[in-house]
């Protein structure tokens, strides 16, 4: 954890006993939790933001229509030119 020892971390603690007192001590805890539980919420919501961001389907390429009345040609110009008239 962070590179520090048993030794250190209790030396560290004891510091902080003496600077803040036994009464301080919890507030500043319960202080630290709430703030890491807020941390880990705002990161886990934007996590999910991203997550739903990337397994949404881009939407289809929209394809354009001829206008109307202006079609290539139709089937039956295409089978009077083949069918000899009668």
């Amino acid at each position: 954890m962070f590179g520090l020892g048993g030794g250190e971390l209790v030396a560290i603690l004891a510091v902080v006993l003496l600077l803040f007192g036994a009464k301080k001590l919890p507030e500043l805890a319960r202080g630290l939790g709430q703030g890491i539980k807020e941390f880990k919420k705002a990161s886990n919501e934007v996590t999910g933001e991203l997550q739903r961001s990337i397994d949404d389907e881009p939407p289809a390429p929209r394809t354009k229509l001829p206008p109307e009345g202006s079609a290539p040609h139709s089937s039956s110009e295409d089978e009077s030119k083949q069918q000899p008239p009668h």
